[in-house]
């Protein structure tokens, strides 16, 4: 039986180091949110400055920061509220969800 392999945990010496994306590899697509969310993040980005830690944060990779700002990608968005959480400047904001 193969075991996984183990790596030793390391502290990131900079942002670069941090994984893009999801942090786990899971080798396989996170399923598309079915529609149970109850709340939503919504940027403001007339306060957000780019920093990334919503970007770091984000349990399933649903933030992309591919074009000139930041979006959320709300099929994979579960609608957790860390980002928003972990928003030092209150850039995020957890909307009810309209159905």
């Amino acid at each position: 039986m193969d075991r996984p392999k183990v790596k030793k945990w390391e502290a990131p010496k900079s942002v670069r180091e941090f994984p893009l994306g999801s942090t786990c590899a899971s080798d396989h697509l996170t399923s598309i949110n079915a529609g149970w969310r109850t709340f939503k993040p919504v940027i403001d980005h007339d306060k957000c400055v780019n920093c990334l830690r919503c970007f770091l944060v984000c349990p399933d990779g649903a933030i992309d920061k591919s074009g000139e700002r930041l979006e959320i990608d709300y099929d994979y968005c579960k609608g957790c509220g860390i980002c928003a959480t972990e928003c030092k400047l209150g850039a995020i904001e957890m909307v009810k969800e309209v159905k």
